[in-house]
C-alpha cells in the first residue's frame, strides 16, 4: 500500500462525523475490497462527465481500481464532447437567477445548460457527429454490430479526433477506458445525444437500427461478466441513482431468481453517493437495506449511503484511493 498523500491525511484527521465520517469508512472499504482481490463497478450517473470527473476518474481506470463501468448515454458522449470542445464551453456561475428569455437566448446560441455549465452544439455534438457515422456505416457496411460504448472506443482509438483535442488526453476517462478495452454497459443509451441522432439516421433510412447493439444484450453481457468475475467478490460503487445503478445491480437477482443460479454471490460492497431525500418511493432515495429484499446485497454486505454532492464526494475519495 502507497503512502497516503496530503488530500488523504487531511479527510482522515477532519472528516470525522455524519457524512464526512461515512466518506472516509467508504473509502477505506473500497481500498479492503481491492486488497483482497475483489473487483469493483463504478456507475455514473448525472453529468459527471460534464462536471469533468475524468481528471481524477481516469487515474483510478489507469490504476486498475475501476474493473467494469456503468453509465448513461450522456456520461457516455460528453467526456468525449470535453476533449474536444473543451474551449467553447460556457461557465453560467448566476444560472440560478436566469430568467426564461435568458435561457431562450442560450438555446438559440448553441449552448445546452447542465447547471452551471453550457455544452456548445455546435462544436461538441456536430464535431463527432461525421465522425461517429462513419464507423456506425462502416459497421453495418461489413455486417457487424457493436455496443454504443464499443463504437465509442474505435472513435477514440482510431485517433480521427486529434485534431481537436483540446484538453491533455490524460484527462479523458473514456479515452483512458478505450486503452485498456474497460468492460461497460450503457443502459438507455437511446436517450443521449448520440442515441437520438442514431434514431434520425434509422427514421430516415440510412442506418439499421440492428446494427447498434441492444440493453438486453447489455444485461446478458453484465450477467456473464458478473458470473466469471465474482469468485472473489465485485462490489458496487454508485455515484447518483437513476438508471445507470439500477441497471447493473439487478443483474444479481437476475442471476439468482430467473436464472436459478443459487450460487450466485451477492455484490459484496455497494457504496451510494447521492443528494436524493430518503424514500422508500423511489430508487435514488431508498437507504442501502432496502436492496437486501430485493436479492441484491447480503446481510454482511458492507454498506454506505453518503447523503452529499457527488462533484465533492467522489474525488476525495478517489483521491483517496490514489494516495494523494
Amino acid at each position: 500500500m502507497k503512502n497516503k498523500g496530503d488530500i488523504s491525511k487531511f479527510i482522515e484527521t477532519y472528516f470525522l462525523h455524519f457524512n464526512a465520517a461515512t466518506l472516509v469508512d467508504a473509502a477505506k472499504a473500497y481500498e479492503s475490497q481491492l486488497h483482497q482481490g475483489g473487483k469493483m463497478l463504478v456507475s455514473l450517473a448525472g453529468a459527471m462527465s460534464t462536471a469533468e470527473l475524468g481528471k481524477i476518474f481516469a487515474a483510478m481506470i489507469r490504476e486498475q481500481k475501476v474493473h467494469i463501468i456503468s453509465c448513461t448515454g450522456a456520461n457516455l458522449e460528453e467526456d468525449i464532447m470535453n476533449l474536444v470542445a473543451h474551449s467553447h464551453y460556457k461557465r453560467v456561475p448566476e444560472y440560478r437567477d436566469l430568467t426564461p428569455q435568458q435561457e431562450w437566448d442560450l438555446l438559440e446560441k448553441g449552448l445546452n445548460r447542465v447547471t452551471d455549465t453550457c455544452i456548445p452544439e455546435e462544436e461538441a455534438f456536430r464535431r463527432l457527429q461525421e465522425h461517429v457515422f462513419k464507423i456506425w456505416k462502416d459497421a453495418e457496411d461489413a455486417g457487424e454490430r457493436f455496443f454504443p460504448h464499443e463504437f465509442m472506443y474505435k472513435l477514440l482509438l482510431s485517433g480521427v479526433l486529434e485534431q481537436y483535442y483540446e484538453i491533455p488526453i490524460e484527462d479523458s476517462w473514456m479515452y483512458a477506458a478505450a486503452k485498456a478495452n474497460l468492460p461497460m454497459v450503457v443502459p438507455g443509451w437511446e436517450d443521449s445525444t448520440m442515441g437520438n441522432i442514431f434514431a434520425s439516421y434509422v427514421m430516415k433510412g440510412e442506418l439499421k437500427a440492428s446494427t447498434m447493439k441492444s440493453g438486453i444484450e447489455y444485461m446478458t453481457f453484465l450477467a456473464d461478466w458478473y458470473t466469471e468475475n465474482s469468485r472473489d467478490g465485485i462490489g458496487f460503487f454508485q455515484i447518483g441513482g437513476g438508471i445507470a445503478g439500477d441497471f447493473p445491480i439487478c443483474v444479481v437477482p437476475m442471476l439468482y431468481q430467473d436464472l436459478e443460479r443459487t450460487d450466485t454471490p451477492f455484490w459484496n460492497y455497494f457504496c451510494q453517493i447521492s443528494d436524493s431525500t430518503t424514500s422508500y418511493g423511489s430508487y435514488s432515495g431508498a437507504v442501502p437495506n432496502e436492496k437486501i429484499t430485493w436479492g441484491k446485497l447480503d446481510i454482511e454486505t458492507p454498506k454506505f449511503i453518503i447523503e452529499s454532492d457527488a462533484t465533492i464526494v467522489a474525488p476525495l475519495i478517489f483521491g483517496y484511493l490514489l494516495g494523494m
